[in-house]
């Protein structure tokens, strides 16, 4: 995969892609990730990528000319066939992991990091085909925004995670969240182990963690429960948990 980042602030991605998965996904050749400064499609000497906002009000708004610019330069040096040109702005839809897994089947994403108090609306409206939020609060900039979409889509991409189990046993995956890990010692200052992940039965591992996912689920995130697609077996371990630990289970 692609992916082409528009910003002001290149250098803020150098450790955050320069570590870890996505820098040895990049290594392998499996994510090519490329910047573009904004700066340098500006049309002034100045390099005046914003301007203050029609109608009045604090702060200033980046304009639409270096932003189409931009992107249209990265459409003219791509050969990529399937592609997304991606917005990050708090008034955009909450990212998810559905979303994740259906931007990882893209095969080139163009990502727009703003700045300041914001797009011209022109940029939305007629430029991009997403408006991504990560949350229901405001940063700086769309740069950590940004960071966080690639990292969450890179997990997607065959071949970046060590094992090809590692992404469907995630939180959010199956619309859970993730089960409870353990790892050696077997005990620890009095804390043991679950006894069923030592017992080598691999369906009653399984049946646990399921289990387990539920329980973590009901308890910190349970309006996901009301979205998953449970089933016979989701639904008698539910049943199990509201006597086991009093809940109401609808």
């Amino acid at each position: 995969m692609r992916i082409d980042i528009v910003t002001l602030f290149p250098a803020m991605f150098e450790g955050v892609f320069g570590a870890s998965i996505i820098k040895r996904a990049q290594e392998k050749g499996l994510l090519d990730i490329r910047f573009t400064q904004l700066r340098d499609f500006a049309f002034d000497k100045h390099r005046q990528v914003d301007d203050s906002p029609f109608g009045g009000g604090s702060g200033m708004v980046l304009k639409p000319e270096p932003m189409f610019r931009a992107v249209r330069s990265i459409l003219a040096g791509s050969a990529c066939a399937r592609r997304r040109i991606l917005l990050m702005c708090p008034s955009g839809r909450t990212f998810t992991q559905d979303m994740a897994k259906e931007l990882a089947a893209e095969e080139q994403l163009i990502v727009l990091c703003g700045h300041y108090e914001g797009f011209d609306a022109r940029i939305r409206e007629h430029l991009v085909d997403e408006t991504i939020s990560v949350g229901d609060f405001v940063l700086t900039g769309g740069e950590l925004p940004a960071m966080i979409v690639v990292d969450a889509v890179a997990r997607m991409l065959p071949g970046v995670l060590g094992s090809e189990e590692s992404a469907p046993t995630d939180s959010f995956y199956e619309g859970l969240l993730g089960f409870p890990q353990y790892t050696r010692p077997r005990e620890y200052e009095g804390m043991t182990t679950p006894e069923v992940l030592l017992s080598g039965d691999h369906a009653k591992i399984r049946a646990w963690r399921r289990k387990e996912s539920l329980r973590l689920t009901r308890k910190n995130r349970p309006e996901l429960l009301q979205r998953a697609g449970l089933t016979a077996e989701d639904r008698r371990f539910l049943a199990e948990l509201e006597a086991e630990d009093g809940w109401e289970t609808h």
